[in-house]
């Protein structure tokens, strides 16, 4: 038998279930504010990134000679555009999308499983307690 104790047999009384709220909220809003220096700083890279390599492939799409050599001669020919490229590839292949986007994933994972007990929370990771649903 488990020794974990069910909720029949040792209810919680209300100040318990609020310090157990409080105490999941912190810990919730902490985890959250501590992916946000790793989030900005992986916006800001593919941020800059994108900005080279659009500015690269607007001098490599301009360049009259791009048509007139082979596909590989021209990429030869812009380096900046071919370096661009290839970082961004390798920035994705890295997962930086995932990055940028990992603390909306883990709020609304959290939203998902805090349905279940009529509560949500924002996309800092604070608790938005819902009316109990009428009984019927």
């Amino acid at each position: 038998r488990s020794k974990m104790a069910s909720p029949q047999t040792y209810p919680l009384n209300s100040l318990e279930q609020t310090e157990d709220l409080k105490a999941f909220e912190r810990r919730l809003m902490e985890y959250v504010a501590s992916l946000g220096p790793s989030t900005g700083r992986c916006r800001i890279i593919l941020i800059v990134v994108s900005v080279c390599t659009a500015t690269g492939a607007w001098g490599w799409l301009l360049d009259p000679r791009t048509s007139q050599v082979s596909f590989l001669q021209s990429l030869w020919n812009h380096p900046f555009f071919t370096l661009s490229c290839i970082v961004l590839v390798g920035l994705f292949l890295a997962g930086i999308h995932k990055r940028v986007v990992a603390p909306s994933i883990i709020a609304q994972r959290c939203r998902t499983v805090l349905a279940d007990y009529n509560m949500s929370c924002d996309d800092t990771g604070k608790l938005i307690l819902k009316p109990r649903p009428a009984n019927t």
